[in-house]
C-alpha cells in the first residue's frame, strides 16, 4: 500500500446492484443443457455419457456467471455501469422508466449514439440524460430493478 492509497478513502455508495439473472433461469438453462448433452450422446454412441455433460454444464455456469456480472452503482460523484464511468456534473435529469417506458425509449425512435446497458430479463430502467457539450451521447438507459432509487441517488448527488 503506498503512502497516497492510504490517505484516499472511499465513500459508501449511494446506489448499488449487481444485474445477475433471475433465479428461475438458472434451472431452464441447466435442463436445456442436459437435453443439448443427451442430443450430443445420441449422436455420439462410442462417447462416455459423462463427457457432455461434464463440457457443456460448467460452460454453461459460466456463462451464466459472466451474464450476471454487470455492477450498477453510484458512487462519489460518478455514475458506474460495468466499466463505464460518467462523471454526475454531467447529468442534467433522470427519467425512471417501467417495462413499457423501457421498450418505449429502446424503440424505433431511439438515439444511434446512446449508450444503453439493457437485460431483457430487468423490466424496469433509467434514462439519463447528459449535457456534455464534448460528448455526442445524448443519454443512457440502465436496466435497474429499482428505477426510482438510482434516479433520487443520480439526483440527490448531482
Amino acid at each position: 500500500m503506498t503512502p497516497e492509497s492510504s490517505t484516499r478513502t472511499t465513500a459508501a455508495p449511494a446506489y448499488a446492484e449487481r444485474l445477475h439473472l433471475t433465479w428461475w433461469i438458472w434451472p431452464v438453462m441447466l435442463l436445456v443443457v442436459a437435453i443439448l448433452a443427451v442430443e450430443v450422446l445420441l449422436g455420439f454412441p462410442d462417447m462416455p455419457a459423462w463427457a457432455p455433460f461434464a463440457v457443456l454444464v460448467p460452460l454453461a455456469v459460466a456463462g451464466m456467471i459472466w451474464t450476471s456480472r454487470i455492477r450498477v452503482a453510484v458512487i462519489d460523484d460518478e455514475f458506474q455501469v460495468d466499466d463505464a464511468r460518467l462523471p454526475l456534473e454531467f447529468v442534467q435529469d433522470v427519467v425512471a422508466l417501467d417495462a413499457e417506458g423501457k421498450r418505449e425509449a429502446l424503440g424505433v425512435g431511439a438515439h444511434p449514439l446512446a449508450f444503453v446497458v439493457q437485460r431483457p430479463w430487468i423490466g424496469p430502467a433509467v434514462q439519463v440524460l447528459l449535457n456534455d457539450p464534448d460528448d455526442p451521447t445524448p443519454y443512457w438507459i440502465v436496466s435497474t430493478r429499482h428505477p426510482v432509487e438510482l434516479a433520487t441517488a443520480l439526483l440527490s448527488r448531482r
